[in-house]
């Protein structure tokens, strides 16, 4: 089973269950938003899964074999290349005029229940 360190933020986004077996397909929606549409909306940005989730040891989601997505993509053999192009490690945060609560994602994705 895979060792995660614990969240630094509060409640996640979605069912934790949900968010297993979705949060590949609702990262490629908001990737799709975002490149094509120029739409910046947070609540599954990838930027956001990483200000919550990064090791509050490494500060880095993929640094270390128990940092939270490197520990079940080891898990699962599933190859994790955001980070190729993206940080593993948040950025410095509050940033001003940034407030996701107020923001929505405008088109949901079709998941899976």
């Amino acid at each position: 089973m895979p060792v995660i360190e614990a969240a630094r933020g509060g409640q996640c986004v979605g069912d934790p269950a949900f968010m297993r077996r979705n949060h590949m397909v609702l990262l490629k929606h908001q990737r799709s938003d975002t490149l094509r549409g120029g739409i910046r909306t947070g609540k599954y940005s990838l930027k956001e899964c990483i200000a919550c989730h990064a090791s509050q040891t490494t500060n880095s989601v993929n640094a270390s074999d128990t940092n939270f997505c490197q520990s079940c993509h080891n898990y699962a053999a599933v190859s994790l290349d955001c980070f190729g192009c993206h940080a593993s490690q948040p950025a410095h945060r509050p940033s001003p005029g940034h407030d996701i609560s107020s923001q929505a994602l405008l088109t949901p994705p079709q998941v899976k229940p």
